[in-house]
């Protein structure tokens, strides 16, 4: 490791613009931190007035920009410099800075002011190295420094646990259904479930067949901007073997910026070619969707991470799509930095209510399936599954018939077959528990979710075992990754060949032997583990799932590794061990046993010591295995084989 700075400095460390990435901004917030210096840690999704409001009492301003954006957010530095002729800072910038050329933006960063400007990767070590560099002549701010940060207030309170009223639910639809023009025609509830029930169903594609074996499903996703290139890519992937199929939402729909998505799609039509990174449902509307699925005929679903999810579901159900997913946890704390789960939980109960009302009324069952892979990058099964167990119980209070638990595979099979076993088995206990015995549980294994390796051979590996992994494991569906995932947007051929692969991959789980014992053994802490947080969760709201659930992330006892929010306390640290299970690193406010303590800790202490070369600090251990499988460090995947 680099030696520490020359004297205690502070430093402003944040990213710029929508993206959602943070590992890097985490690692090097704890690298900086550990050589003795004050961070004002600013987190994801800031703008570069936010810099620019604390730069005053900092020696160094560092800014991570992921999307390829950064010439645009620095239009207004200039300006902001000569408003601000006390600020004396060092500026940095680093990441993935411009979608074209990295020495053009180097160059455009450094006439700006900027000291230090890295376009692509850079290790840990270099960043400490030039920061030495840099400030070992220069005297300290003698400012007061950045204030520290605390922790935000919770805008507005949890909703009640109680199921929605049908007069309750109606009197939101009106302002939702008005928010935008194509709403009106998803108003006729009886009409849009007549179309329904004419529909294939997602939910029962998952139903075991008469002999009693669960079905694998294997589904792909796709994008884009037009209507014809969207159907077009659904029956080009129907005919490559996808037995289920997904609308995936772009950004400005997420966003809700429909003025937006509908100039994109203008443009879209002037080029001839997409110009949004998926399907802009909302302006599309409902008729659109219903050709659609009346052309390609195989169950649909939409994917998302939406902000505001409530018109977006509207038009889905409406639209003859059976499959809708997310949840007030899953897309909300690993996606924005300032959404408190308050008010996700609020939305969020209007979708679930919808969905219900569809079942109760009319017989339509809608499956919703929530995203627990979180951030994806070594995420613990325990933290995954409770997500997963809280909002599947959400979903069930207000009336929903159908739930798909996901889950975003680690990488050690035999913890992954564990925990898909635990995430069914506990997802049946505790809905039966609660007097919810006939919801339907399917599980979602999704190829994995974090970096993907640059080489093309190691990426086919990957998908082939991964697939061999999700049949293993007994899970319901697969949604399915790409070899060029670390390069570039999949295609549909691209799509078309991972679903291959991914059959392959399922054939091929005939000749795997399990560890059956291994997977016991993982089953049983992950067992302890989730009822340890979830009975934490429930006292802490007094009973209540939604109190309990606000209050869980504001005391830390949920706490998600790398999350972008602001309401997420981020101390729970975790890393690999020495089988390439992950453990946690750090529990932080986590409401373990200290027998389930003890565990962690002896795996990550017989980790650090047989670790080369050795290891000082709890963040390169981490940064290794962050880093791992995208730089191809590792003999074969899964890393216990």
């Amino acid at each position: 490791m680099s030696e520490a700075l020359p004297k205690p400095r502070s430093i402003v460390l944040g990213g710029i613009g929508a993206d959602a990435h943070s590992v890097g901004l985490t690692l090097l917030k704890h690298a900086i931190t550990e050589a003795g210096h004050t961070v004002y840690f600013m987190g994801t999704q800031n703008s570069l007035d936010d810099f620019f409001g604390h730069a005053a009492n900092a020696d160094v301003v560092m800014i991570s920009c992921m999307d390829g954006h950064l010439r645009h957010y620095l239009k207004r530095f200039p300006d902001l410099m000569l408003q601000h002729p006390d600020i004396d800072a060092l500026w940095y910038a680093g990441g993935n800075l411009d979608v074209g050329s990295s020495e053009r933006i180097r160059g455009d960063a450094r006439r700006l002011g900027f000291r230090r400007v890295f376009p692509t990767y850079v290790d840990i070590p270099t960043i400490l190295s030039v920061l030495t560099e840099d400030l070992s002549t220069r005297p300290p701010a003698v400012r007061g420094g950045p204030v520290a940060v605390s922790w935000p207030a919770q805008p507005g309170t949890a909703p009640p646990d109680q199921r929605l009223t049908e007069k309750e639910l109606q009197q939101q639809r009106t302002g939702v259904l008005e928010s935008w023009p194509t709403g009106a025609r998803a108003r006729d509830l009886a009409d849009n479930a007549a179309f329904l029930l004419r529909q294939p169903s997602f939910s029962r594609a998952h139903t075991p067949r008469p002999r009693g074996e669960r079905p694998f499903l294997v589904q792909p996703r796709s994008g884009v901007a037009l209507a014809a290139e969207q159907r077009a890519a659904f029956v080009a992937l129907r005919r490559a073997g996808a037995d289920v199929l997904s609308y995936q939402i772009d950004s400005l729909t997420r966003n809700n910026e429909y003025r937006k998505a509908g100039d994109a799609i203008a443009e879209s039509r002037e080029r001839g070619a997409s110009t949004l990174n998926g399907f802009p449902m909302v302006n599309h509307g409902v008729d659109v969707l219903r050709q659609v699925i009346s052309e390609v005929g195989t169950p649909l679903q939409t994917r998302h991470s939406t902000r505001d999810p409530r018109l977006l579901a509207e038009i889905s159900c409406a639209g003859g799509v059976t499959g809708f997913e997310g949840g007030a946890i899953t897309y909300n704390i690993p996606y924005f930095k300032d959404y408190s789960p308050a008010q996700s939980l609020r939305k969020w109960q209007y979708v679930d209510r919808l969905v219900g009302l569809y079942r109760e009324k009319f017989g339509v069952v809608i499956d919703r399936e929530f995203f627990g892979t979180l951030t994806a990058v070594l995420i613990p099964p325990s933290l995954a599954i409770v997500v997963n167990l809280i909002e599947a119980m959400l979903a069930a209070s207000q009336g929903v018939g159908s739930v798909s638990l996901g889950y975003a595979e680690q990488g050690n099979r035999s913890q992954d077959i564990a925990a898909i076993k635990v995430l069914r088995e506990l997802g049946q206990k505790y809905l039966a528990n609660l007097g919810y015995p006939g919801v339907q549980v399917n599980i979602v294994f999704h190829q994995h979710m974090a970096a993907f390796p640059q080489d093309r051979k190691r990426a086919t590996q990957l998908i082939v075992a991964s697939a061999a992994t999700g049949r293993l494991s007994g899970a319901s569906r697969l949604i399915v990754k790409t070899p060029v995932e670390a390069t570039t947007i999949p295609s549909v051929s691209d799509n078309q060949e991972g679903l291959q692969l991914s059959r392959l991959g399922a054939l091929e789980s005939n000749s795997v032997e399990v560890d059956e014992r291994t997977v016991h053994e993982e089953a049983t802490v992950l067992r302890a583990e989730v009822d340890q947080i979830l009975e934490s969760v429930l006292m802490a709201g007094d009973g209540s799932l939604t109190d309990g659930a606000v209050k869980a992330f504001a005391r830390g006892y949920l706490d998600i590794p790398f999350s972008p929010s602001v309401y997420n306390r981020g101390e729970v640290l975790t890393a690999r061990d020495v089988q390439g299970a992950v453990r946690y690193l750090n529990t932080g406010r986590l409401r373990f046993s200290s027998d389930v303590i003890e565990f962690h800790r002896s795996r990550m202490s017989e980790r650090r010591r047989t670790e080369q070369p050795p290891v000082r600090s709890d963040w390169q251990l981490v940064e290794r295995d962050v880093l791992q499988i995208p730089s191809g460090r590792y003999r074969k995947w899964p890393l216990d084989t």
